[in-house]
């Protein structure tokens, strides 16, 4: 009977018939696109998809402009930003290059080098997030398994999985748990001890069973003795300064990103900002005219760009492209605009570097001292309690104003696209939250799912761990998290805290089930694909034979270690 009366008032809840199917499409819109953003039939990506996603709700009047606006959570937006700078400035101070040292550091062989890989990328992703970590650290994977003689794959799911699980830790591990931190109010050091047990015991876990399951792999000896005296040269290190602060799924290299890789070049690299047009113009607008001239369509147009001087320039760059009277294929192109990519990310660094290689030691080991104590003040600010968007943005501002020079650089990397996505994510999930579906659905599972019994846990961590790899873990989170910690509200302050932190714990860890679940994961896969003389296709089959066991363990595991 009491079911019956739930049932009752949650259909009362519910919105209009027209506005709950109006709302569920631009909900489906929004989801296709992000889980398959280059979907065939619009392949306009996630950012797009997000923005469109809300303006169809503001469209099928779901909600209101003004509700639009009042969605957009301004002080995540803020961390986010404050993070993602505080990333960047950490990049350019050599943080990630100590990583690799500590990782090299007198190691004892295959098995030490993976557990190290495990326990690093976990602390790193703690404070730099998971997507940076992953990022910096894939290649130099890739080279140090090469010189060893020894498999990649044990150590690229190392990477991936353990930055993943270490990413849970803190509010800045990852996008959802700063979603958590704002929304719940949790302090900075609550959230550290309230789920650091379980990281650390989940960590060592999931290297155990790396171990177990590569361990003949890894027991190989090595065909050359040399090999082991051989370490990564901080040139092979710095070289690849991709932006940390991706944060998002990877997609396929596009103009706007290649324009602002060559701004940055070009700002490195011009003497000064009226002076003459750098390489980096240059091989912009050849670029641009190759590819306006690709875009146009039918093939007589492709073979009139084929043959204008526009074309002719870019292959002499380096761009791969086909001499005969076949059609240019889209692979091709896309191959050449990433040679591109690569080559003026090189001559970005390079002038970067030599500019950096002018000023007098003493300065730098001084700016870089600076950097890393701001850094440690923000974390310290963290502990304390203070409001973590404003600690965040201070941290980056003093950074910017440490270094003393041009901050857009620095600024370029920043990954204003995932912003974008988040203020789109969140209108599209306020307006599908005000049909009344998610609360309909809640209603039916709360009964099943309190916390202060063990199959309620276990219930809500299995709902928690499917629906976020179905509809990715920052959705997730928006559409349950106010659910879940209103329920444990009831019962108690303690358990509404708890609530918060098994979805943090549960949302993250579920990123490691498949390839798909995590942006860590494709960020290591694609990296991993693509690295030059390194290239190594980590399949969905062979991350899953591992990702299955290790989540559903790892999760358990860590579910009683969480304390409210």
């Amino acid at each position: 009977a009491l079911g019956y009366i739930k049932f009752k008032v949650a259909k009362m809840a519910m919105a209009t018939t027209v506005k709950v199917v109006l709302g569920s499409i631009a909900f489906a819109v929004f989801w296709m696109l992000a889980v398959f953003p280059a979907v065939p039939f619009m392949p306009i990506g996630r950012t797009a998809g997000s923005l469109l996603g809300a303006m169809l709700m503001v469209i099928f009047q779901v909600i209101t402009p003004d509700e639009a606006y009042a969605a957009i959570d301004l002080p995540i937006l803020g961390l986010l930003f404050g993070t993602m700078v505080v990333s960047v400035y950490l990049e350019r101070a050599d943080m990630f290059k100590y990583l690799v040292k500590v990782l090299q550091w007198k190691s004892k062989g295959a098995k030490d080098l993976l557990c190290r890989i495990c326990l690093i990328s976990a602390i790193s992703s703690a404070l730099f997030t998971n997507d940076t970590t992953c990022v910096v650290l894939t290649e130099f994977v890739l080279k140090i398994a090469r010189q060893h003689n020894l498999p990649p794959q044990p150590f690229l799911l190392a990477l991936a999985s353990s930055a993943n699980i270490g990413s849970s830790t803190t509010p800045i591990g990852n996008p959802q748990n700063l979603v958590i931190a704002v929304q719940s109010n949790i302090s900075f050091g609550n959230f550290l001890f309230g789920i650091f047990p379980a990281m650390l015991v989940g960590v060592l876990v999931n290297a155990f069973i790396l171990l177990c399951m590569y361990w003949k792999l890894l027991s190989v000896q090595k065909d050359e003795e040399d090999a082991t005296k051989e370490v990564v040269a901080e040139d092979d290190v710095n070289s690849h300064r991709f932006s940390p602060a991706t944060m998002s799924h990877l997609t396929s290299v596009n103009s706007h990103e290649l324009s602002s890789a060559l701004e940055s070049a070009n700002v490195h690299s011009s003497p000064n900002l009226n002076g003459n047009t750098s390489h980096a113009d240059t091989l912009r607008n050849r670029l641009v005219s190759s590819e306006n001239e690709f875009q146009k369509g039918p093939s007589g147009e492709i073979e009139s760009a084929r043959s204008s001087n526009a074309s002719k320039e870019v292959t002499n760059d380096g761009l791969s492209q086909r001499k005969d009277g076949s059609v240019l294929s889209t692979i091709v192109l896309s191959s050449g605009l990433s040679s591109v990519n690569r080559l003026i990310d090189s001559d970005s660094i390079k002038s970067s570097d030599e500019n950096e290689e002018k000023v007098p030691r003493w300065k730098r080991l001084l700016w870089k001292a600076g950097v890393y104590l701001v850094t440690v003040g923000m974390l310290i600010s963290l502990l304390m309690g203070l409001n973590m968007s404003w600690t965040a943005l201070t941290a980056a501002l003093a950074l910017v104003v440490l270094d003393f020079k041009d901050a857009r650089p620095c600024l370029e990397k920043v990954s204003y696209s995932l912003l974008v996505f988040f203020c789109g994510m969140f209108i599209t999930v306020d307006g599908f939250n005000k049909t009344g579906i998610p609360s309909t659905l809640w209603d039916f599972m709360e009964p099943h799912a309190q916390i202060d019994r063990i199959s309620g846990i276990a219930v809500l961590a299995v709902v928690v761990l499917l629906l976020s790899n179905v509809a990715s873990n920052v959705p997730t989170v928006l559409l349950l998290g106010a659910k879940v910690a209103a329920s444990a509200a009831a019962i108690s302050s303690a358990d509404e805290k708890k609530a918060w932190l098994i979805l943090a714990w549960v949302s993250t860890v579920a990123g490691n089930l498949s390839l798909l679940g995590s942006a860590a994961n494709l960020i290591v896969c694609e990296q991993a694909r693509s690295a030059k003389h390194l290239g190594y296709n980590l399949s969905f089959w062979s991350h899953l034979k591992f990702g299955v066991p290790s989540t559903l363990i790892v999760t358990a595991i860590g579910l009683t270690l969480i304390r409210g």
